[in-house]
């Protein structure tokens, strides 16, 4: 692999001054395809961002023929506002995420697939609903199960009739629901996330003449945080790119860190492979963290072999070691955080915000949390309920995406009775029937069916409400007439009501008020009606930004459904003054914090008891980001007990533990505990295929194989809650599952016969 050769010296613009020399290599670099591997705290998005400054100052670059795409709007939005800062005309670039792009290209090109320009996205909930009603009297688990299975297919650009697809599943019947779903979705006319790119590389691939137009429109690609990209990604960037197109990815091989969302590290590893000639350069002085934090984190990703390698340098330079911790159980473990924190607070060392405790899973939270409390140390917890996916926020886009598409059978299904009007399930189903079998339109079919006298009048009522915010919508002049009346209120209370500004929310609350909606909310309860309420008036104030039209509308809905992190990346970047995060290790990637606490480094617990091969490797990787959060002081701590599914468990000191360079660590206990933890550095760990997790048989392995369930592995039953798996044994009838759950009672089932009833959890992240 060849390293990009320095740029001949000049003197160089201002705004490339404060550039060390690997970011200035980076930034000036043209010709061949570029992958900047940077590394954390390495000033990466100065570099990208400059250099599409760069490009069209120096270059003469036409900023539209420029596309540079990452994966949140926050990172697009800052890069944007970066380059804009640098020279003006940058904002005629096209910087978008991946499915902003994969939207904005639909709606320009869709019908070249058979989809019309007023598509709706769906997002999982809505995808969930689809499938079940694909999957007709399925257990709610089941479906959720299948829906996840088609998600990951589309990040790996997989098709219900592709040789491949048992990679994903090798069940018999994935192909066919997968099938069935794709099919009901094009009659309804709408995508999921999925599609977003994968129906615009499909377009591309069996439509030359536009695949030639668009390698024209872009003579520059660029993405960030390239090592977040799956499969399916890969594929759009492969067909955007033609003979004279300069791509340049940035990103960091030792931060990848979403398999489970679909990311592939193997499209940075192998992209000098993929893209002929390509040059790397490697950005190593970190801006963030002193040396020994560092070099305990890369002591750790070091015994990957998926990693194309690098060395980062402290611009900081010298700090105190990592101080970790060996303790009897989780309780000390959160005092000893409260200590910690609380002493260093006192003595006015650090505030609040200064610190993170960051844990695997977020079901840890809850003992600090407690214990935070019981101390009066202010916190907040990083990933509580959403806004977009609160019921109420969820009923009035049904509503909105109804109006959009009335196909829309998700949207319908979720609202024609809510609240009641006497429409039920079977008079929806002949509905939704009748209108597969001829026009599709829900509104047509569901006005004209034969049904009661109750259900007839309910229909028709919401059938008005949709009629006139469409008339409202295609009235220009509909502003300028006089507002409709709230509803009554009630006599007894003051009720708060909704009210509209300016644009897109006039049609948004006449929509909510007419279907009853509004009301609904408002009065189950005075406390969440009104919090409810609340946030149906905010949801009003961000749509009074769009124009009170059809194209507005379809505007508002794209940004929401392309949008839903903004509020999340939002509560990770708020510095709230006087608390404490309580984060995931997934959760802290973009983030940092003066001082960062690591939990539950345990085998089993992190790393995760069945990960091994590849999924290990992630595990270090991920390891690797929380450690690199700190930027002046990290914490490590592991506990010989700890709480698991409802028992007091014995543990073993997590294997990065011992992975880590002892002369990165000072370790503070008791004499007892300095011992057992010493004890972790006394055998050298014989070579980078060292695997402590591998200790069951190779006989369970073959049962748990055959069952589809392994030990540890967390599920849900609709009676008995939230449990774990303890036990998979061979017996006459096929394998046997025990299961221990949370609320101490224990069952057992056989998987081919029972094993529906019980839904497998994802890792919480």
């Amino acid at each position: 692999m060849r390293e990009a050769i320095p740029g001949n010296a000049f003197n160089h613009p201002d705004y490339l001054e404060p550039l060390n020399s690997e970011q200035r290599r980076a930034v000036l670099h043209t010709g061949k395809p570029l992958l900047i591997l940077a590394g954390a705290g390495s000033g990466k998005t100065r570099v990208i961002t400059t250099k599409i400054a760069w490009l069209i100052r120096e270059q003469g670059m036409d900023p539209r023929s420029i596309l540079a795409v990452t994966f949140t709007n926050k990172a697009a939005r800052e890069m944007a506002e970066r380059a804009r800062s640098i020279d003006p005309r940058a904002a005629d670039a096209m910087l978008r995420t991946f499915h902003s792009f994969g939207a904005w290209f639909l709606r320009r090109n869709g019908s070249l697939c058979g989809l019309d320009s007023a598509f709706v996205i769906y997002d999982d909930d809505d995808v969930i609903s689809l499938l079940s009603s694909v999957m007709e009297n399925a257990p709610k688990a089941e479906v959720k199960h299948w829906a996840h299975k088609i998600s990951r297919a589309k990040d790996y650009f997989l098709s219900p009739d592709d040789p491949d697809l048992a990679v994903i599943d090798h069940n018999k019947k994935f192909r066919s629901i997968y099938k069935r779903y794709e099919e009901r979705m094009a009659q309804i006319g709408n995508v999921d996330f999925g599609d977003l790119i994968k129906k615009p590389v499909e377009i591309l691939r069996t439509q030359p003449e536009t695949a030639q137009r668009f390698r024209q429109r872009f003579s520059v690609i660029m993405v960030d945080e390239y090592q977040d990209a799956n499969v399916a990604q890969f594929q759009l960037l492969k067909e955007l790119c033609g003979a004279e197109t300069y791509v340049c990815v940035v990103g960091d091989d030792d931060q990848s860190i979403y398999r489970f969302r679909g990311a592939e590290v193997k499209n940075i590893l192998e992209f000098p492979d993929r893209f002929s000639g390509a040059d790397v350069i490697r950005l190593e002085q970190n801006y963030r963290s002193t040396t020994p934090i560092l070099k305990a984190a890369s002591s750790v990703v070091d015994y990957n072999h998926g990693r194309l390698g690098k060395t980062l340098r402290a611009e900081k330079g010298d700090g105190p070691l990592p101080v970790l911790t060996y303790l009897p159980d989780q309780d000390e473990e959160t005092a000893l955080c409260a200590d910690i924190i609380g002493n260093s607070v006192k003595k006015e060392e650090t505030t609040w915000s200064d610190w993170a405790v960051l844990y695997r899973t977020n079901a840890q939270s809850a003992g600090f949390e407690t214990m935070f409390l019981r101390r009066a140390i202010p916190y907040r917890v990083v990933g509580s309920l959403k806004f977009y996916e609160r019921e109420e926020i969820k009923d009035a886009l049904a509503l909105l995406s109804f109006l959009v598409n009335p196909r829309d059978e998700v949207a319908f299904r979720r609202v024609v009775n809510k609240p009641t009007r006497g429409v039920g399930g079977v008079t929806v189903d002949k509905i939704v029937e009748e209108a597969i079998s001829n026009s599709g339109n829900l509104m047509e079919t569901g006005s004209s069916i034969e049904c009661s006298q109750k259900a007839r009048k309910g229909l028709d009522e919401f059938f008005k409400a949709i009629k006139d915010a469409k008339a409202l919508l295609d009235d220009t002049a509909a502003e300028n007439k006089p507002k409709k009346k709230k509803g009554k209120k009630a006599p007894a209370k003051k009720q708060q009501e909704l009210k509209s500004g300016e644009g897109l929310s006039v049609c948004i609350e006449q929509i909510l008020i007419d279907s009853g909606i509004a009301e609904y909310h408002k009065t189950q309860d005075e406390f969440s009606g009104n919090s409810k309420l609340s946030n149906l008036q905010e949801l009003l104030n961000s749509a009074s930004e769009y124009s009170n039209d059809y194209e507005g509308l379809l505007k508002f809905l794209e940004d929401i459904e392309l949008d839903r992190s903004m509020r999340e990346e939002a509560d990770k970047q708020n510095n709230l003054q006087n608390s404490v995060t309580l984060i995931t290790f997934h959760n802290t990637k973009g983030l940092e914090f003066s001082h960062v606490i690591m939990t539950g480094l345990e085998q089993g617990v992190f790393p995760r008891e069945d990960k091994k091969d590849d999924e290990l490797e992630e595990e270090r990787r991920l390891f690797y980001v929380g450690a690199t959060r700190a930027m002046d002081k990290l914490y490590l701590t592991t506990c010989a007990e700890r709480r698991i599914f409802g028992r007091t468990m014995q543990m073993e000191p997590s294997l990065f533990l011992r992975e880590i360079d002892r002369s990165c660590l000072q370790i503070e206990n008791s004499a007892e505990a300095g011992s057992r933890a010493k004890s972790m550095f006394r055998q050298p760990i014989a070579g980078r295929s060292f695997n402590p997790l591998n200790l069951q048989s190779a006989a369970n392995t073959e049962v748990e194989e055959r069952a589809g369930w392994r030990r540890g592995q967390r599920l849900f039953h609709e009676d008995h809650g939230y449990g774990a798996v303890f036990e998979v044994k061979d017996s006459d009838d096929g394998p046997i599952v025990r299961v221990r759950f949370d609320n101490g009672s224990e069952k057992r089932f056989l998987p081919e016969i029972q094993g529906r009833a019980y839904e497998k959890v994802e890792e919480d992240y």
